[in-house]
């Protein structure tokens, strides 16, 4: 049975969707996951292609693409996308990762991986 194995955050330490708020929350979400978090910033030229292709492969892709982007990998090479911010204000990303850490997916993957 495939488990998680880490939590991968896309961001930008300029963007108020990122810092704080999905360091924070992803920091919990992995927390409760009980995987490493690895933090991907796009500005950071040794991690901006790990970002990018994360991103044009298992995420929401574009040109100028949004952030922050979460992701869950799991032991079987599966990518989950868990997560895009979004454009509008900072409170709809926020509400975005309330509903994740709130999910039922989440009670879910915790269940089956005996956690």
């Amino acid at each position: 049975m495939a488990r998680p194995q880490r939590l991968t955050i896309v961001l930008a330490q300029w963007c108020p969707h990122c810092v704080p708020l999905s360091v924070r929350n992803g920091r919990r979400l992995a927390a409760r996951l009980r995987v490493p978090l690895r933090i991907l910033d796009i500005d950071h030229r040794d991690q901006v292609r790990a970002a990018d292709r994360i991103v044009r492969e298992h995420g929401d892709a574009s040109p100028d693409y949004l952030i922050p982007q979460v992701f869950l990998e799991w032991t079987d090479g599966r990518v989950e996308q868990l997560l895009t911010g979004f454009s509008e204000q900072v409170p709809r990303t926020a509400r975005a990762w309330r509903d994740l850490l709130g999910s039922e997916w989440l009670r879910s993957v915790r269940a089956e991986a005996g956690r």
